[in-house]
């Protein structure tokens, strides 16, 4: 009986070691797709520190190299390829020594070892260079488009390197309503196009976790006042200065407000600088990376979580949110943008509120509502939780693509 189901995964986000700051979200697909029968190999630039081969958490990772010495591969990471070409438009040049070495590393893999399915995150590099690599093992081809790549680089040449791997794919899949709106958009008909949202983490939380998220209660929540949480890189499209300016009108009536903003980023001691400017030392307080086994902790000693995502200088924007969903999961209710891919899980008045993005006042409204209307509050946690739970578990997921890869496996 046939048992070999193995995948190479192609990347340019992944933990570049055990609790690192990179979003997990391609390294827990892995495990949970091996949870299922495959087997995952993951292939992933190089960065400095991290190690060239090693099995991360059950999951086996090489890391190309692609410029030497490793202090000088700084594309990726760190807030993830866009952002720093972006921040570093110099960056840019180090993009065809990503790609060739990327390429190299595919055809080498595909050339040495079987594998049944090929699955590149994002569009570019990865969609691209898989996409002309493919032939070598002639096999399929499945992409997966997280937003970013998608309305990002948005160059005529860029555009068309697009088009070139939505038309070719075996299998397109996108994270939501809003960026499959947009792949229809650059390309009206995708050979195979499937929507198949990332997952969160669905278990409750041990007791040591929740005696945990008592502690950071008491340690954090002042007097009777309400505890507001934000989560995410501290880049200028996550809003996190909205939110510390709606923290500034909330205080005439709730005094005692307290505002946690954890991450870390680039604009940390610029907003530092803000909340001290308009005095919230004490009620805005920052404190920094947590390590994302503990994130549930945080988020449960809160009272109310805070996304308010914007539009980012290129016009990329938030293509779905997993920080709302594990916000939902914590049982909080969630006041969110109105925007990109975020509706799919905050739906108005019924899973969060919906606000406008640069709206510090329909923030603080917002707050003040719930904290005014106790069964408004307590419906948007169940009917959140529940929501996550049917829609939004890792579990789901994994389930989702494992099903789309069998398919493509089995008519290839």
């Amino acid at each position: 009986m046939e048992t070999r189901r193995r995948i190479l995964c192609i990347t340019s986000n992944f933990p570049r070691w055990s609790g690192d700051s990179t979003t997990p979200f391609v390294l827990h697909l892995a495990q949970d797709l091996q949870q299922l029968g495959w087997t995952v190999d993951v292939l992933a630039p190089h960065a400095p520190g991290a190690a060239t081969a090693e099995v991360l958490d059950g999951v086996s990772v090489e890391r190309f190299r692609y410029l030497w010495p490793a202090k000088q591969q700084t594309v990726c990471y760190q807030g993830g390829a866009l952002v720093n070409l972006r921040r570093r438009p110099l960056e840019r040049l180090k993009l065809p020594a990503l790609v060739a070495a990327e390429m190299f590393a595919i055809a080498r893999r595909l050339a040495t070892h079987r594998y049944d399915i090929l699955h590149s995150h994002w569009l570019l590099p990865q969609g691209f260079v898989g996409q002309l690599s493919r032939t070598i093992a002639s096999l399929p081809h499945v992409v997966t488009v997280h937003g970013g790549d998608l309305f990002g680089l948005t160059s005529p040449l860029m555009q068309s390197f697009k088009r070139f791997v939505l038309q070719r794919a075996d299998a397109v899949t996108v994270n939501s309503a809003f960026t499959e709106e947009g792949v229809r958009a650059l390309v009206s008909m995708p050979r195979r196009l499937q929507r198949i949202p990332m997952g969160v983490a669905t278990q409750d939380l041990t007791e040591q976790q929740r005696q945990q998220s008592a502690a950071l209660r008491a340690r954090y929540r002042r007097n009777q006042g309400p505890l507001l949480i934000f989560v995410g890189r501290l880049v200028e499209e996550k809003g996190a200065a909205d939110l510390i300016q709606a923290t500034a009108y909330l205080r005439t009536d709730y005094p005692d407000i307290t505002t946690l903003i954890l991450g870390e980023g680039p604009d940390r001691a610029a907003l530092g600088n803000f909340a001290k400017a308009l005095d919230l030392s004490k009620s805005v307080i920052f404190p920094g990376w947590i390590d994302p086994v503990d994130i549930g902790s945080w988020l449960a000693a809160a009272d109310i979580f805070v996304g308010p995502s914007r539009t980012a200088a290129n016009g990329q924007v938030e293509a779905q949110g997993l920080t709302f969903l594990e916000a939902m999961v914590a049982s909080l209710p969630v006041i969110a943008t109105r925007l990109g891919g975020i509706p799919d899980a905050v739906i108005h008045e019924e899973t969060g509120l919906l606000v406008d993005e640069r709206a510090p006042r329909q923030i603080a409204a917002a707050v003040g509502r719930l904290l005014s209307e106790p069964m408004l509050a307590s419906t948007l946690r169940e009917q959140g939780r529940g929501q996550v739970l049917a829609r939004f578990s890792r579990a789901a997921s994994a389930q989702a693509f494992s099903d789309l890869f069998f398919q493509l496996r089995y008519a290839c």
